[in-house]
């Protein structure tokens, strides 16, 4: 099981910019889906942004967030990004990171879909 760490949470104000890290540990496979999830409380958790670790770029993105954040990794390294530009005070929630290597080039953007999580970083964004 791939270990992750979340890293880079914070308190914002809205139109600001913040960057999360993901790092990842023990198996790493290289050609596997990662990605962003957000969980505010009292909703379910949410899908942000995917990406397919293999080859070239392959990035999905919620509508909400399409534009204004931009999923990487830094293969090198085993960390997975995300920079949130003009955020809004609706992006406010836990983010979360997770793994899976049963999807190909598209991944899922379920939280179902999904095994390895970390435990989470806190982002506020105020008005």
């Amino acid at each position: 099981q791939t270990r992750l760490m979340e890293s880079g949470g914070g308190s914002v104000q809205a139109g600001g910019s913040l960057k999360l890290s993901c790092a990842a540990s023990g198996p790493i496979f290289s050609s596997v889906c990662m990605g962003w999830f957000r969980q505010a409380p009292g909703r379910e958790r949410e899908g942000v942004a995917m990406f397919f670790t293999g080859g070239s770029t392959h990035a999905y993105y919620a509508d909400s967030v399409k534009d204004r954040f931009t999923i990487s990794h830094d293969k090198t390294k085993n960390i997975l990004y995300l920079q949130m530009n003009e955020v809004k005070t609706e992006d406010t929630g836990m983010y979360y990171c997770a793994t899976d290597t049963r999807w190909g080039l598209y991944c899922p953007m379920a939280a179902a879909s999904y095994d390895d999580w970390g435990q989470g970083t806190e982002v506020t964004v105020s008005s």
